[in-house]
């Protein structure tokens, strides 16, 4: 067997290896990205929650919770009043907490839908205007 046959044949070998390798690294790199995605995503959920339960357990009013989100740059997308405009705005915003967010909504007698950055938060308000409860969903969620 000559010299130049043993690296023709020794060719599909190779480049079988290099396929492999090259699989098994995409697979790799696939699941790195897709954990840190999670991970970023639990991250800033649960920011969020800790921020509106810290702030749940100072029993503060509608006015200076949405001064405090506005200077931040956060946004008033609706008040809804009633159920069908609480249905509405779950529909809407609630993503797959939309249940979560008429249930919950369906309890206090104000709720108001803000847009922080990329999370919508429903902050829901008894009849003296105190916060009593929230929801907060990433939009697109």
């Amino acid at each position: 067997m000559s010299n130049s046959q043993t690296v023709a044949e020794g060719a599909p070998k190779r480049f079988l290896f290099t396929l492999a390798a090259a699989l098994v690294t995409a697979g790799i790199l696939l699941v790195v990205l897709l954990l840190g995605g999670w991970a970023y995503n639990y991250r800033r959920l649960s920011l969020h929650e800790g921020r509106l339960t810290r702030l749940l357990e100072k029993h503060p009013t509608v006015a200076p919770v949405l001064q405090a989100l506005r200077a931040e740059g956060g946004q008033l997308l609706d008040s809804p009043s009633g159920e069908p405009a609480l249905s509405r705005a779950a529909a809407r915003w609630g993503s797959s907490r939309a249940a979560e967010v008429v249930q919950k909504g369906s309890k206090w007698p104000q709720t108001r839908v803000v847009r922080v950055g990329d999370m919508i938060y429903f902050l829901y308000f008894d009849s003296d205007g105190v916060l009593r409860d929230f929801t907060s969903v990433g939009e697109g969620r």
